[in-house]
């Protein structure tokens, strides 16, 4: 005897980028996103699985078109989270047996190019910066009624990569028989920053007048900013005794500069940096005051983690 016990579908790899043109100083300036979108629905889905009944199906193809749709439409689609809100709040509010909405968005990174004749930035030209991702899972949940749909919002960043030549230690660790990791007080410092932080919503129902006002209430593009500056000033600034260190004090400032953030998760992979020896050539490069001379180590690599809660 076999039973369904879970049950999510919709279409992965949305990709999507909009332009979006505004009048400024007489001119025409425009906006870009670049989008990657998730969405999957759950609800009253059980029988296309248990007894090939497809009359309960939004077909995943409608989904993509949703999105796209809603790319052209959405007030939001500068603004990933009230976006992302905007069009799961729509599957819910659309279809009646269906009565959750999941939608995740990676943003990619375009900055506008700043042209050096004059120092102003360009009205409609970008360089692509990075391949940092600005990052947002949004949860629509109308199990309690049409009327009374809830949100969880979780927003961060991946794909940050960051490296502090020296500042960096690791020392009075456990030591045994299985350790051969010799103790340094100063080191290289680098890691792919993997953010995320989840937030408050205001009580009531969530509805599609109602979205604008989030960003106001929650500050969701503020703390997006605050979040990446702090992780930033913490990681360049604190004389770090670990990685475990370093990422509790970048989880307690973004906790006390962002009153809407509950909870905070890094996960940190450390990128290892290991001396060449040049002995062979008679040049000191094992130790920490004469290493200068390294080479980038992709694997194995330490992993570490750790999520933080506001104390209320």
């Amino acid at each position: 005897m076999a039973t369904l016990t879970a049950a999510r579908y919709g279409k992965d790899k949305v990709r999507i980028f909009r332009v979006v043109r505004s009048p400024k100083d007489g001119e025409v300036w425009n906006d870009v996103v670049e989008y990657n979108v998730k969405a999957l629905l759950e609800g009253d889905i059980a029988t296309s699985y248990t007894h090939a009944d497809n009359s309960v199906v939004v077909a995943t193809d409608s989904i993509k078109n949703t999105c796209n749709v809603f790319a052209k439409t959405s007030p939001h689609v500068l603004h990933p989270e009230l976006f992302a809100l905007d069009i799961g709040l729509h599957f819910v509010k659309t279809y009646p047996h269906i009565h959750k909405a999941f939608i995740d968005i990676e943003q990619l990174k375009w900055s506008r190019i700043v042209v050096s004749k004059n120092g102003n930035p360009h009205k409609h030209s970008f360089t692509r910066d990075g391949e940092e991702k600005r990052l947002t899972s949004v949860e629509i949940d109308a199990t309690k009624g049409k009327d009374a749909v809830t949100a969880k919002v979780t927003s961060g960043l991946s794909g940050l990569l960051v490296l502090k030549s020296s500042g960096s230690a690791f020392e009075g660790f456990v030591r045994d028989e299985w350790t051969t990791l010799p103790e340094v007080n100063d080191r290289i410092f680098s890691t792919e920053v993997d953010l995320s932080y989840t937030f408050a919503m205001p009580a009531g129902p969530l509805t599609a007048e109602g979205i604008a006002a989030l960003q106001d209430r929650v500050k969701f593009d503020k703390t997006a900013e605050s979040a990446k500056q702090i992780t930033l000033d913490v990681f360049a600034t604190d004389e770090s005794a670990s990685v475990q260190a370093t990422m509790f004090k970048m989880s307690s400032e973004i906790i006390s500069a962002n009153p809407t953030v509950e909870t905070v998760s890094y996960k940190l992979p450390n990128k290892h940096y290991i001396p060449v020896d040049l002995g062979f050539k008679g040049l000191a490069n094992l130790k920490p005051a004469d290493a200068e001379v390294f080479a980038p180590v992709a694997a194995p690599s330490g992993l570490i983690t750790a999520t933080v809660s506001r104390t209320h």
